[in-house]
């Protein structure tokens, strides 16, 4: 038996030569593949959700998105949103890469267990009840302003605004962020890092130049989860922000009060095509390699 015969690949009973190599010939093969299911169920359900809508008059046109693009207030709430994911995806990667990397590069095995219990503990309490627990520190007479006053300065009076629904958003999204970036810390070479400091580099400059490239993935796997997180929102608006508009909001009180369910699904697809342009620019950071 040749070498050449081992190598050839089985023909099949009928004749046909299977390929497992396929995968890596056509790379975008297997992203199809695996999201064809569940996008096909997507559509599948949109399109049933108008179908058979018995007061919806069924006749197709683009008059709900030209009502969004021609009114300014409709722009002016997507911008809202848009700014405000885009804040709170800023603000927890620039709290989550120290912490991730504390836990990741220097801290010694019980403290990193017991920072990943800190880290995870939240995310067992009902998110309900961590909105209800900041609502108790934000308002007039909460825990914050409390605290401030005893100290002697003025009172924040964040409560019910934009800098409250901030504030919470950045907390209870943090963890979708360090977890991500704790895993490609992780995944950095020890050897990297002690070859930067045989050529000189100092640890800032380390971190700059070695660690930064390295870890963007994981953050940008994180950002994923922030940005798509806060996108689509409509609770902590509601209860923290206090009558404060987002995207989340419109589209819930057009289909619970205002009834209008075509307009409601015209404005949902503005998330859902801002994150498509947004998973583009992830997947070129290396991002889906990172979760």
């Amino acid at each position: 038996m040749t070498v050449e015969a081992v190598g050839r690949p089985r023909p099949k009973p009928g004749g046909a030569v299977a390929n497992p190599s396929i995968f890596w010939r056509i790379p975008w093969l297997r992203t199809a593949i695996l999201l064809a299911p569940p996008l096909t169920w997507f559509v599948a359900i949109y399109l049933a959700s108008l179908a058979f809508t018995t007061r919806v008059v069924q006749s197709w046109s683009l008059d709900n998105f030209q009502q969004i693009v021609n009114e300014p207030t409709y722009l002016r709430i997507i911008g809202r949103t848009v700014l405000m994911a885009a804040l709170v995806t800023m603000t927890d990667a620039l709290i989550a890469f120290p912490f991730a990397y504390y836990m990741a590069r220097v801290a010694s095995r019980r403290v990193q267990t017991a920072l990943f219990a800190a880290v995870l503990l939240p995310l067992w309490a009902s998110y309900l009840a961590r909105l209800y627990a900041w609502i108790l520190i934000l308002n007039h007479s909460g825990v914050l302003n409390w605290s401030l006053q005893s100290i002697g300065l003025p009172a924040a009076n964040v409560a019910y605004s934009d800098v409250a629904v901030w504030i919470v958003f950045s907390y209870i999204w943090l963890p979708f962020m360090i977890i991500p970036a704790y895993a490609a810390l992780e995944r950095i070479p020890d050897s990297l890092l002690e070859a930067a400091a045989d050529l000189g580099a100092r640890r800032w400059r380390t971190v700059r130049d070695v660690v930064l490239p390295l870890a963007l993935p994981g953050v940008a796997a994180g950002s994923i989860f922030t940005f798509s997180l806060t996108l689509g929102d409509y609770i902590t608006p509601v209860l923290i922000g206090g009558g404060t508009s987002f995207i989340g909001n419109v589209v819930y009180s057009s289909i619970g009060i205002a009834n209008n369910v075509p307009f409601a699904a015209a404005l949902a697809m503005v998330p859902i095509a801002i994150m498509a342009l947004y998973l583009i620019g992830a997947k070129r950071l290396g991002a889906f390699e990172a979760l």
